[in-house]
C-alpha cells in the first residue's frame, strides 16, 4: 500500500495520512517531514497515539459498513 500512496501524483484527493504499518505506527518517508506531518493530521482527527507512538489498531482498524 505504501508503494501505491508513493506513486501518486501531489495532485490527487487521497488520504494518504490515514495509512499506517501493521503494528500501529507511522512509518518514515524518504522525504523528512512527512511522518510528523501524518500524525498531526490523524490527530487533527482524533486518533491518540500512545507513548511508543502508536495507535490501538482494534479502535482504529477500518471495517466495512454493515
Amino acid at each position: 500500500m505504501g508503494y501505491a500512496l508513493a506513486a501518486l501524483d501531489d495532485n490527487r484527493q487521497v488520504p494518504w495520512h490515514r495509512v499506517v504499518n501493521a503494528k500501529g505506527g507511522i512509518s518514515q518517508r524518504v522525504k523528512g517531514g512527512y511522518d510528523e506531518y501524518q500524525r498531526i493530521l490523524l490527530e487533527g482527527e482524533g486518533v491518540k497515539f500512545d507513548e511508543s507512538g502508536r495507535i490501538d489498531l482494534t479502535k482504529y482498524l477500518w471495517r466495512e459498513p454493515a
